[in-house]
C-alpha cells in the first residue's frame, strides 16, 4: 500500500504547484476557461496519439448509454464545471477562502461515499474521526495563524460548487473502475471536459492567437500543465482511486496546501510557521486513522472480487 500512497502524494504535490504555472499564463493574457481548455487538448491529443502509435484498439463509447453518461458526469465534474468553479471564485473571494473550501472535498466525499454505500460500506466513526482531524490541520495550514474569513457568497458559493464536483468525481470514479480501464477513462474525461466547455465561450467567444500560444514561456507552462498536470496526473490519480478506494485516495487532497507551502518556501522564500508545523500534523495523524478502516476494508473488497 506504501507505494500508490506515495503515488497519490505526489499527484497532489504537482496539483499543489501548478499555481505558479496558472499565474504565468494569466499575466501573459490567457484566461482561466482556455488555459482549462489548452491543457485538456494537450492531454487528449497525446492519448489519442499514444493510442494510435501503439495500434491499440480505439474505443469509443462505453458498453451502455447509463456508462456514456457516467463519463460524461466525470467530464463535467472532474473537468469543465469544476474547473471554471473554481477559477471564477478567485475573481469574487479571497484565494485563502477558495483554498479553504476547496481542499474540505474529502469531507463531503466521505459524506457522500456514507450516504451512498451506508448499507454495504459504512463510514466507521474512527474513519470520520480521522477525516475531521485532518479537514481541521487542512484549515489550520491554510489560515496560518490568521482566523479572519473575508466572506464573499458568490465566491463561496462557487469555491463550494468546484468542492462538490471533485467529491463526486471521486465517488463516479470508483463506480467506473469496476467496469473499465484507467486509460478509457481518463480520455473520456478530457473528451467530456472539452466538450462540455464549449457553451462557455458562446458566452464569452475569443481564444489566444498562435502567435501567444508559440511564445516560449506560454509554451513550456501549457506544455507542464497539459503533460504533466493533467495527462499524468490523471491517469495515476484515477488509478490510484482503483487501488486505495475512493475515500482514501480524495483524503491526500488535504495535503494540497501543505505542498503549496513547500513549493513558495522552496522557490518564493516564504517562511514556514509554527501553524503550518501543526496544521500538517494533524493532517498526517487524522489521515491515519481515517486511512487505517478504509484500506482495510479496500483490501477486503478486492480480494472477494
Amino acid at each position: 500500500m506504501g507505494g500508490y500512497h506515495f503515488v497519490a502524494f505526489l499527484t497532489v504535490a504537482v496539483w499543489g504547484s501548478t499555481f505558479v504555472f496558472t499565474k504565468i499564463l494569466l499575466e501573459n493574457g490567457l484566461s482561466p476557461a482556455q488555459i482549462f481548455t489548452l491543457r485538456f487538448m494537450i492531454a487528449y491529443l497525446l492519448m489519442a496519439t499514444g493510442t494510435a502509435i501503439a495500434r491499440r484498439p480505439l474505443k469509443l463509447f462505453a458498453n451502455s448509454w447509463q456508462d456514456e453518461v457516467r463519463m460524461l458526469l466525470l467530464g463535467i465534474t472532474g473537468g469543465s464545471a469544476y474547473f471554471l468553479a473554481e477559477n471564477a471564485a478567485m475573481l469574487y473571494t479571497t484565494a485563502t477562502n477558495t483554498s479553504l473550501i476547496v481542499c474540505t472535498c474529502p469531507l463531503f466525499a466521505m459524506l457522500l461515499f456514507a450516504i451512498i454505500y451506508r448499507h454495504t460500506e459504512p463510514i466507521t466513526r474512527t474513519q470520520a474521526a480521522g477525516s475531521v482531524i485532518a479537514c481541521l490541520g487542512m484549515a489550520v495550514v491554510v489560515l496560518n495563524g490568521h482566523f479572519v474569513l473575508h466572506l464573499s457568497p458568490l465566491g463561496d458559493l462557487l469555491a463550494f460548487g468546484a468542492c462538490l464536483c471533485w467529491a463526486v468525481y471521486s465517488l463516479l470514479m470508483k463506480a467506473a473502475l469496476q467496469r473499465y480501464d484507467t486509460f478509457f477513462i481518463t480520455r473520456k474525461v478530457f473528451f467530456y471536459g472539452l466538450v462540455t466547455i464549449i457553451p462557455y465561450y458562446m458566452v464569452e467567444p475569443g481564444f489566444p492567437s498562435l502567435e501567444v500560444i508559440l511564445h516560449p514561456d506560454v509554451l513550456g507552462n501549457l506544455l507542464f500543465l497539459g503533460v504533466v498536470a493533467s495527462l499524468l496526473c490523471f491517469l495515476l490519480w484515477n488509478w490510484v482511486i482503483g487501488k486505495l478506494g475512493a475515500v482514501v485516495a480524495t483524503n491526500w487532497v488535504y495535503f494540497n496546501p501543505i505542498t503549496t507551502i513547500l513549493f513558495a518556501w522552496w522557490l518564493l522564500d516564504e517562511r514556514i510557521t509554527v501553524w503550518f508545523l501543526l496544521g500538517s500534523l494533524l493532517i498526517i495523524v487524522g489521515m491515519v486513522l481515517s486511512e487505517r478502516t478504509a484500506t482495510t476494508r479496500h483490501r477486503d473488497e478486492t480480494i472477494a472480487a
